[in-house]
């Protein structure tokens, strides 16, 4: 396959970036997207020119360091896929990628494909976490939670933290990932001790930072590599209307 790659490239913060073009040629169907750019990097070495930075790590579709908008769409055009496991099948041969970082204002541009996603962490360490001893593995199964919570606890926790929920938002809106964590320990008993202010301590934290509001326009679920559901965006809201009247 051969491909054009136009690429965003931006040196640092305070630098004015801009789309570079690139070809890709020689690039193998079964090549995952990163593969592809790695290929490509080592070209752009072999000229002199800076390779392009982004971010990866396990490239396993489980850390959710690949953050990159693909064509418009965040992680690329495959649903529920992350950029690591995104293959070049996808594409077609002499296609024109178009390849840019997250776009959310709490997420400012380190360099080229790299952004600060610092801000998912402050939002966590606002409130995501329970202080409560659960001892062993033993001890915190042996507390009887229902099927249905013991569920929907493990759907929202499958959110990995990636933030292609705010890159898809016209917002900017952190709410589905704020909702997931804050929903995965709303199910569980060990959760509730400190349920009310853990919602209203990380809800004014992703206000703080400068995410936007959510105005239901679904994009945060549709960009979701894992699939979390819009619906814990609901149960968020429950919490934190419970937490003032308790």
């Amino acid at each position: 396959m051969k491909l054009t790659l136009f690429v965003w490239r931006q040196k640092d913060a305070n630098s004015p970036g801009k789309l570079e073009q690139y070809k890709a040629d020689h690039v193998s169907p079964d090549m995952s997207f990163l593969e592809m750019l790695d290929v490509v990097n080592e070209d752009l070495v072999k000229q002199g020119i800076d390779p392009i930075a982004f971010d990866h790590d396990c490239r396993e579709g489980i850390c959710g360091m690949c953050s990159q908008v693909i064509n418009g769409i965040p992680h690329g055009p495959e649903e529920k896929t992350t950029v690591c496991q995104l293959h070049m099948r996808s594409f077609k041969d002499g296609d024109s990628i178009y390849i840019e970082p997250w776009r959310a204002k709490a997420f400012p541009i380190i360099r080229d494909l790299i952004v600060d996603r610092t801000a998912l962490d402050n939002i966590i360490e606002s409130g995501g976490y329970v202080s409560a001893s659960t001892g062993g593995v033993p001890d915190a199964n042996a507390i009887p939670i229902s099927k249905i919570d013991a569920d929907n606890a493990m759907d929202a926790a499958e959110c990995i933290g990636c933030g292609a929920c705010v890159a898809a938002c016209p917002n900017g809106s952190a709410m589905l990932f704020t909702s997931a964590k804050v929903a995965h320990l709303a199910y569980l008993p060990q959760g509730k001790v400190e349920a009310a202010q853990r919602v209203r301590n990380m809800t004014a934290k992703m206000s703080e930072l400068g995410f936007g509001n959510c105005t239901n326009h679904y994009e945060c679920e549709a960009a979701c590599p894992k699939g979390v559901n819009v619906r814990f965006i609901a149960k968020l809201n429950r919490e934190y209307l419970k937490s003032y009247v308790q």
